[in-house]
């Protein structure tokens, strides 16, 4: 009989247990069907945006979701990665999840807590003249109304698009032998339109404030196209004002390249001939690190930058680098130097996984002026021009 009683409650336990498993089941399944049903009948206006979660997910490392994935597929764990990805534990994925702190890697602590270490995480494929880690570009990340803001500017056209003792010289150039006829093989535009030059605001100092609706990069975007052409090579230049367009869909400044990025797409769909696609942003940093000295003038220094967060990026790098070298040659000391920038707190990919020639180009900094600018405009077109025909003739001869 005591076995009996003995054999019951073990039925009756085992039962209990069962039922506490399957009510939690339950709770969980039911969690999940009204999340579910909650997120896709709330308003547009309050639903989270594809580009919220590519943020986040962004600040994570990619080796928690490999992880992630081998918590379900064995297969995973055994596949080679990259050497720099380590085992965790189920504490480390519970930490990096929910601080972003890679508990195997110090820098993700450091990097929140000292100014500019985050750029020790970044590589360097291409170290010009004073360039190392200390001196990469430091990319603009304001809040959207402090870019919104008006402020008053001044520019003096007629100095900045042609200097007088420089104006015989432009005469004697001789006119290119090579052109594209009516065709537009580069495409320039502006990700960060707005990016200004404190020479050029009137009253402001600050180079957290350095920006303008019209007195802008998108100026010297203009110069560079109208020196390609002059090269024979046709350009289409975009304007659009990503800064409104942010401010329209009541995104932030970080969504920048998500608001670019149709642009570039609907350019590339429309001419089958563009080739080669640029966007020209100012670096953040001051004078002393993005002017140099060349036979007495001054130039705004220019730094080629390349996503690291997209895969077959070889091709831009090639290109970043070719056109650094050959800037060197001709102008010592003009380019910074070439990087590649990717992780978590930056895009990483720049639209650049939309072109096998697009390269991210920081063109001076907030103290250049754009007499400065246009200088190196100049340059650039110049380099550019003849990599871009020595490479047609080298097809042609193919």
């Amino acid at each position: 009989m005591n076995n009996l009683r003995q054999i019951g409650k073990k039925i009756i336990v085992s039962l209990l247990h069962s039922l506490q498993r399957g009510t939690i089941w339950i709770i969980i399944l039911s969690l999940l069907f009204i999340s579910i049903g909650f997120i896709t009948t709330v308003k547009p206006a309050y639903r989270i945006s594809s580009s919220v979660i590519t943020h986040w997910t962004s600040q994570v490392d990619s080796s928690v979701f490999i992880h992630l994935l081998g918590m379900e597929n064995k297969q995973y764990t055994k596949m080679n990665y990259s050497d720099d990805i380590q085992d965790l534990s189920m504490t480390d994925l519970l930490i990096e999840l929910t601080t972003n702190i890679r508990p195997n890697d110090v820098r993700s602590l450091l990097g929140r807590e000292i100014p500019s270490f985050y750029a020790y995480d970044q590589k360097i494929i291409v170290a010009g003249e004073g360039t190392d880690y200390t001196a990469l570009p430091i990319e603009s990340s304001p809040p959207l109304d402090v870019v919104l803001e008006e402020r008053d500017a001044t520019v003096d056209e007629e100095e900045t698009d042609k200097e007088p003792e420089e104006e015989g010289e432009k005469q004697k150039e001789p006119e290119s032998e090579h052109t594209t006829g009516e065709n537009k093989v580069v495409f320039i535009y502006n990700t960060h339109n707005r990016e200004s030059f404190l020479p050029h605001l009137d009253g402001v100092k600050d180079p957290n404030l350095a920006f303008h609706k019209e007195v802008n990069i998108t100026k010297v975007s203009d110069h560079l196209a109208e020196s390609l052409e002059k090269k024979g090579i046709g350009t289409q230049v975009d304007h659009t004002d990503f800064t409104t367009v942010l401010n329209q869909k009541g995104w932030e400044y970080w969504q920048s390249y998500d608001a670019s990025k149709p642009i570039v797409e609907e350019a590339l769909a429309g001419n089958s001939k563009i080739n080669y696609v640029f966007d020209l942003h100012r670096d953040s940093r001051r004078r002393e690190d993005t002017t140099s000295t060349i036979d007495g003038k001054d130039y705004a220094s220019l730094f080629f930058v390349i996503g690291s967060d997209y895969s077959n990026n070889e091709k831009n790098v090639a290109l970043a680098t070719k056109l650094h070298d050959q800037i060197e040659e001709k102008y010592p000391g003009l380019s910074r130097g070439v990087s590649q920038q990717g992780g978590a707190g930056r895009n990483g990919v720049y639209n650049q996984n939309l072109s096998d020639n697009a390269i991210l180009i920081e063109v001076g900094g907030v103290d250049n002026t754009l007499t400065e600018l246009y200088r190196s405009a100049d340059v650039l077109a110049e380099v550019f021009s003849k990599y871009y025909w020595d490479a047609e003739a080298v097809q042609e001869d193919s």
